[in-house]
């Protein structure tokens, strides 16, 4: 019986290892594609803070530059440039204005793009007497657009971006105004995480990155008319264009998945992209695909030992089965055959026959057994298996290796939940049109956005809503927008301060509703109070703001039909004023 039935048994075995291996692969298949749409969503949210993070700082600097150029000191010097007075005033202001605007250099050109006053006049590097008509910012703003351009610095060798603003005088052009910006501070914030920030320009060279070593290098190989444009422009100086080390490209639906060699060895990423029309970039986000798939891994393995333990638990089933079946064969045939002997033989040979019965139950019994014992001995080995590497484990005091996958893993379920549900309202291009507007889901939207800023300053917020608030006639983008201006200038206030806390509260009085954010900073100067809603006016150092934030926030409650007020008590308060929905207060009353 045991040579007609082992055959069966190899093919069972080999059915078995066949169905966890088929197992193993479909999950590893069906998990690494969803952990591949999750880091996709994930890739496209830190896509979009890059990218309104640059987009803001542009926007900071995009007007300045034209009302710098109708200042009397810039037009009266681009009419007569060799006039040495007027060039020593110019660089004296030009000098102030940068520092107080925060931009790295402010410099005034003449129509053949000679430089005849610049900030930093006085310096080792001075602009002055430098010729930069080579610039697309020079030749655009010269012919009466807005220039902007983004390279290194032929003089400084550091990078920049560049507005250029036509000086008008007498209704002709007479020279150009430049303001550059640095983006460092920007890129530095990119650092950290399983992933990498990069922008390229219009030929494809990387020139902001996370990763210094991708810095000034690009994606793929630059085709003549490329190499020609940047070195007409020189928008890279001397430096040379490396080129990265891309070794294979494919897609994960349609998103493209990169491997790229390094120094540590070749790295998987997958890549998302949003270009920035106005300035002409790509802004490219590559997620490290090594946590999805390891997730993925462990996800086949667990259904590998799920499916095996089934198997096995089916293998011992069947085989009990199969040993109770063959039991009944042989005591049948035992059976049988005493019946046939007791016809043949005297009593005596009975006995014999009893005794012959007992053994072949015995050796019945010790074969099932054996068998067992076999099945059994399996995943006992395989447990005590696993429990020795979790001793290893635990002696050598890598704790940390055994919960990481499943820390990761819940940690990522927690993060897209909550800037999808918050930052994807915030990102939403505002309306101006005006609606009725539940103040609650406002305040968490804001908290949720500014939460960053006041756990920096190590502050605590206190959220006081009165039951029952109607609604609010206002837009619902543009009010969070002047909560969070007010809950990060708090956060300021009380940063470093041994009394870190803010409180906001609304109430409803009459047909409005007041919105109270505090601190317990120290508050508004008395004769600084008249002046704080005025732009450009800012009580921060030199470089934290220009100064309008305020200012715009005043201006939007106006459009609300509301008020925007502050006051001293002894910390700053700031107060808004809504008018409440008719509707609202009619639900209300009932």
């Amino acid at each position: 019986m045991r040579k007609t039935t082992r055959p069966w048994l190899w093919l069972a075995a080999a059915l078995a290892v066949l169905c966890c291996c088929l197992a193993g692969w479909l999950t590893w298949q069906q998990s690494l594609a969803r952990s591949l749409d999750d880091t996709a969503r994930r890739g496209d949210n830190v896509l979009q803070l890059a990218a309104t993070a640059l987009s803001g700082q542009l926007d900071r600097f995009e007007r300045l530059p034209p009302l710098i150029a109708e200042q009397a000191i810039v037009t009266r010097l681009s009419a007569d440039p060799r006039n040495p007075g007027l060039v020593a005033q110019a660089n004296d202001y030009l000098s102030r204005i940068q520092k107080l605007l925060g931009a790295t250099d402010i410099y005034l050109m003449d129509r053949q793009g000679l430089t005849i006053a610049a900030s930093n006049h006085d310096t080792d590097t001075s602009f002055i007497g430098g010729n930069f008509v080579f610039r697309p910012y020079f030749f655009d703003a010269l012919a009466g657009g807005a220039g902007q351009f983004y390279a290194l610095g032929t003089t400084s060798g550091k990078r920049g971006y560049y507005f250029g603003a036509p000086v008008w005088v007498a209704g002709q052009i007479t020279g150009v105004l430049v303001f550059k910006i640095d983006l460092d501070a920007i890129e530095s914030t990119w650092s950290g995480g399983d992933y990498a920030v990069l922008v390229t320009d219009p030929e494809g060279v990387t020139f902001l990155s996370s990763r210094p070593d991708w810095r000034f290098a690009a994606m793929h190989p630059l085709t003549a008319e490329a190499q020609a444009r940047i070195a007409t422009t020189r928008r890279y100086a001397d430096t040379p264009i490396g080129l990265m080390q891309i070794t294979a490209e494919g897609l994960h639906r349609t998103t493209p998945v990169l491997r790229i060699a390094e120094s540590a060895g070749a790295r998987e990423y997958l890549q998302r992209d949003m270009p920035m029309d106005r300035a002409g970039w790509v802004v490219h986000v590559l997620i490290d695909t090594a946590a999805a798939r390891a997730s993925a891994l462990t996800l086949a393995i667990l259904a590998m030992l799920a499916a095996g333990v089934l198997g096995m638990v089916g293998a011992v089933v069947w085989q009990r089965r199969a040993a109770l079946d063959e039991r009944l064969q042989v005591q049948a045939e035992a059976q049988a055959g005493l019946e046939r002997r007791v016809e043949e033989r005297t009593h005596e040979l009975r006995q014999a026959q009893a005794d012959l019965v007992q053994a072949g139950k015995m050796a019945a019994l010790g074969q099932m057994s054996a068998a067992l014992s076999h099945e059994f001995n399996q995943p006992l080995a395989a447990a005590r298996t696993y429990a020795d590497n979790a001793g290893v484990l635990m002696d050598r005091g890598r704790m940390e290796e055994a919960r990481g996958n499943i820390n990761r893993i819940l940690s990522l379920i927690d993060r897209l939940t909550s800037i999808s549900r918050h930052l994807r309202s915030f990102a939403r291009a505002p309306g101006q049109k005006l609606s009725h507007v539940s103040l609650a889901e406002v305040v968490e939207a804001a908290v949720e956005i500014a939460k960053l800023c006041i756990r920096a300053a190590d502050a605590t917020l206190r959220i006081d809503l009165e039951p029952g608030l109607p609604l609010v006639i206002a837009g619902p983008v543009r009010l969070q927008q002047v909560l969070v201006n007010i809950l990060t200038n708090a956060a300021d206030a009380v940063e470093g301060l041994a009394d870190r806390r803010i409180t906001l509260t609304a109430t409803c009085v009459a047909d409005q509703v007041l919105i109270r954010i505090s601190d317990s900073g120290p508050g508004v100067p008395e004769g600084l109070a008249a002046r704080i809603f005025d732009p450009f006016f800012s009580t921060k150092g030199v470089g934290k703001g220009l100064g309008l934030g305020l200012s715009i926030s005043y201006n939007i409650v106006k459009d609300f039909g509301g008020d925007l007020s502050v006051a001293s008590d002894p910390g700053a308060c700031f107060t808004l004023r809504l008018a409440a929905a008719p509707t609202a207060l009619q639900e209300a009353a009932e």
